[in-house]
Formats: structure tokens, sequence, C-alpha cells
């Protein structure tokens, strides 16, 4: 993904801080004429590969090249030598706000909180990112006050593991934002560690209406001994009731997931675990990373299951949560909700569900639409 900002061009790969970065870079750097910023992604080997083209994309149409982001960083001579200069993440800028009022912005991704403190033995961010850090509530509460009054419709808090925030939690942040910030009409949270979600910021979720019924869920397995061979900290059960509890005390509440395909020793059974947790979580937005051996992590130290096998599983997955999400938004139809307008003619509602738009809607209007139909993944709507 491509972010134009006057005189440079930032080409964005990865997770969703990746893409509130890349809107500070395109400002902090906007007099680098002729510059292409390639904001890189680790999280698997794919990911490398894909940054590795974007940054040699770049150098073929003869532009300066920065790379920077979280390949860029873990492997900078690598880097080095396919770009002019190496930003690493470190010496990303952190004030420069993104330049929201020159364009129209239907959603805004703020970063809260950078770095991890875990170990998961598949991960390799923290190699990128460093420990877990926090950005101080004032500091977020204006730059959100800011976006509200250029006219974004969503905001979405971001970080590396946004439910690790600090200062003194997450609840207290989202308290305080709804507190200081009447006028956002929506606030998004990406991707929660269940074990992580604070008393507070569990009541907001399933409470508050401007925080949209939306729970995307750091997963990763649905099989407790490769669970445990990850270093996760949590176990099935625990992800279980920690959905039933949310749907429970606001239905609507739409989970998604991250979930990892052939994690080295992986048998079959604990595969047919992974598929049974989509229908039992009832996850109808899901990311699945097929495994790949990370240098220098303790999971590619591990037995590894065939890469075939591991692409088949990863197909199955996507196939399973495919289908549950098909019937989720077949039940949707004939049901009426504010829909957010995107630049793309398409938008979302408040749990994430995508709509086609019936007719030119100016990007950032909330729209209520009526669901009539379902196809290729999305559903159609007509103005209710």
């Amino acid at each position: 993904m491509a972010d134009q900002a006057s005189s440079v061009q930032v080409v964005t790969l990865g997770c969703r801080l990746n893409h509130a970065e890349s809107a500070r870079l395109a400002v902090a750097l906007r007099e680098r004429r002729g510059t292409v910023v390639v904001n890189t992604c680790a999280v698997t080997a794919q990911a490398v590969r894909q940054s590795r083209r974007a940054v040699r994309h770049a150098r073929g149409q003869g532009l300066r090249v920065i790379a920077t982001g979280c390949a860029a960083t873990i492997d900078p001579k690598g880097f080095a030598a396919l770009a002019d200069e190496v930003l690493p993440n470190s010496a990303k800028p952190e004030s420069a706000l993104p330049a929201s009022a020159d364009r129209v912005h239907t959603r805004a991704f703020v970063p809260v909180q950078n770095g991890c403190d875990h170990a998961c033995t598949f991960c390799i961010i923290p190699q990128g990112r460093g420990p877990s850090r926090s950005r101080p509530i004032a500091a977020v509460v204006d730059e959100i006050a800011v976006l509200a009054e250029t006219g974004v419709g969503e905001v979405v808090l971001t970080g590396v593991d946004l439910t690790s925030y600090a200062a003194p939690n997450l609840g207290t942040l989202v308290a305080k934002i709804l507190a200081r910030v009447p006028a956002l009409p929506r606030l998004r949270l990406s991707s929660l560690d269940g074990v992580e979600i604070d008393p507070l910021l569990f009541e907001l979720i399933v409470g508050e209406p401007r925080v949209m019924p939306h729970v995307h869920l750091s997963l990763q397995s649905g099989d407790d001994l490769i669970l445990k061979r990850m270093k996760r900290r949590h176990a099935r059960s625990d992800a279980v009731r920690l959905v039933e509890r949310l749907k429970t005390a606001r239905p609507e509440i739409a989970i998604g997931a991250d979930i990892i395909a052939g994690f080295p020793t992986e048998s079959a059974t604990a595969h047919a675990s992974n598929l049974s947790l989509i229908e039992q979580c009832a996850i109808v937005h899901g990311h699945v990373f097929p495994y790949s051996p990370r240098p220098g992590t303790p999971a590619a130290r591990m037995p590894q299951v065939d890469p075939v096998v591991v692409r088949e599983r990863a197909a199955g997955l996507r196939a399973a949560v495919a289908t549950r999400r098909e019937r989720w938004l077949a039940g949707k139809v004939g049901t009426v909700e504010a829909v957010l307008a995107e630049q793309d003619g398409t938008g979302h509602a408040p749990d994430f569900a995508r709509y086609r738009l019936p007719e030119a809607i100016p990007p950032g209007t909330v729209a209520m639409l009526r669901a009539t139909s379902v196809g290729d993944g999305l559903l159609l709507g007509e103005a209710a």
C-alpha cells in the first residue's frame, strides 16, 4: 500500500502500527523530493521477501529509497545493499501528526504502544521493536482530538502488544479518550491479548456504544500443547471463556483472530483443534499465517512441519473462516446498520462487516444501510 504526502511516497507493508507510523513518516519527510520510503515487515519470511521486492521496485523507478520497519531494522546490512538509506524503527518520528486536514480520511490509526516484553517462540518482532513502552495519555488524547476536529470518522488504537499499554492501562486510556474527545464518533481497537484485558477495558468494550463491537484476539492456536510450545500465556479454554463473556454481554460483537498454521510439531489433531476453535469462538475476521521459521527464534530449532502440509493447513483454516464469515453475513441480511463510507465504494459497519455502497456516498459519511444480500464476501446495502 502506498500513501502520498506532497513530495514523498510511503509504501507500507505489514501491521496497523506500520500504517500509523507511515502517516507520520509522510509528514516528517515531506520535503524529501523524489524519495520513496518502504516501511517493511518481518512477521513472516514472505513478508520479508515482499519488503525486499518493494525496495527493488522503487529503486527500479530511479527514486531515492529509504528502507525502514522491522525487516530493515532486523537486517540493516541486507537492506543497506538494496536501499540508499536504512532508518531503524527507533529513529522513526513519534510526534509528527498525519496531515489529516489536507485530505479526507475515513479511518486513522493512532499508535499508543510499541515493542513487546514477551518471548513467543515463533516471533522475531521484539528484535525489531524492542521492549514495550507506552505513549502518555495526554499525547494520545491530544492527537485524537485533532483528528476528530478534522472530520476523521473512526480512530483505531494500534500497538505491537496493545493490551500491554501501561500508563496505567488500556482501559484507563480508552475511558480518557471517550471522556475528553466527545466529538469522536467511533473508536476501534486493534489486536488484543485476552489475558491482558483489564476489567475497565472489558466493561467499555461491552458497554460503550462508541467502542466498536469488534474484538480481534491474538489467539495463534487452538491446541493447548502448541500454545505451550509457543510460550503463549493462555489456554484454549481461556479464549473460549473470554469470547463467551464478550458475546453474552454484547451479542453483536464480532470476533477476529490471528492463527498460525503448521507451527513446529503441529499434528493433524492439533490442526483439527484450530479448525474447531474457529467455530467455537465464532471467528469471522481471521488472519491466518502459514508458519515460517524466523532466524534466531526458538521455534526455528523445533521439528518442522512439511511446507506443503503447512500451506494446505493454512488454506483449510482460511476456508473455515470464510465459511463461518459467510454464515454470519447471511444472518445480517435484512438488518440496518450505520456504515462508515470509505473511498473505494465500500464501507464498514461497527462490527467490521464490509458493505458495498449503493451509491456515491462521500468518504467519512455514516450512512444507515439495510443489508439486502451477500456477494463476494461483502454485504450489499441499500438506503434504509
